[in-house]
């Protein structure tokens, strides 16, 4: 379940020839400025204005006059940037998403119908289709002592080779207002983590994080 193809659905990213043939979704991370680069200037005319300094940005797009953008960024059709957004740059952010108030981006894959609307902080991240980010809920990418950032599930243990990496938050999940998600840390689709969580590690598909002890199964 920690590989690309059992989180992220690809038809819902401009980044997929990035995705595609990685066994795992964060070896994506350190190519999304260069393809951002790359990709740009192939995009529609017709959809996509070019604002310069490697930014393009949809003409259906709606960003708020207060929003500060840095290249290289790609923000699709549709997509609603709020007021005071913060991007950082490296930031490749899919159609019908909401980037808002106050959020702060950077070295991130946003897919389609993404919502990080109040106060988030999402770097070195990559988001599924149809992902949430309650109020106030933040990715943390880097280690507190600096060192090289690994996956844990069970007792496996994937070395990243990566000193940023946060998380990688499959399609359809909900993570709950205020949560942390520590470096590391990769939720399978359709699951959810309740409020003022701190996550570190794996949590399947379609399970409710409670707590560390507590990751259960969603009844249908």
């Amino acid at each position: 379940m920690l590989e690309t193809k059992d989180l992220i659905d690809l038809t819902h990213t401009l980044a997929a020839p990035i995705l595609e043939d990685k066994k795992y979704p964060w070896e994506a991370l350190p190519l999304i400025k260069e393809f951002i680069l790359k990709l740009g200037p192939t995009l529609d005319p017709e959809i996509y204005e070019d604002k310069g300094d490697g930014i393009w940005i949809a003409k259906s797009a709606k960003v708020f006059d207060s929003a500060y953008i840095a290249g290289p960024c790609i923000i699709g059709p549709e997509t609603e940037v709020r007021q005071c957004a913060f991007i950082r740059g490296s930031a490749l952010i899919g159609s019908k998403c909401v980037i808002g108030n106050s959020t702060e981006l950077k070295n991130v894959i946003i897919s389609d119908n993404v919502q990080v609307p109040h106060y988030n902080y999402v770097g070195d991240s990559i988001l599924g289709f149809k992902s949430h980010l309650g109020a106030g809920a933040i990715t943390s990418n880097v280690k507190s002592d600096k060192t090289l950032v690994s996956v844990k599930s069970g007792d496996e243990v994937i070395e990243t080779g990566l000193k940023k990496f946060a998380a990688i938050v499959g399609d359809n999940v909900e993570v709950g207002c205020q949560s942390v998600l520590n470096p590391g840390t990769v939720i399978g689709r359709g699951s959810r983590v309740y409020p003022l969580s701190r996550v570190r590690g794996v949590i399947p598909e379609k399970h409710i994080f409670k707590d560390a002890e507590h990751i259960v199964p969603i009844e249908e």
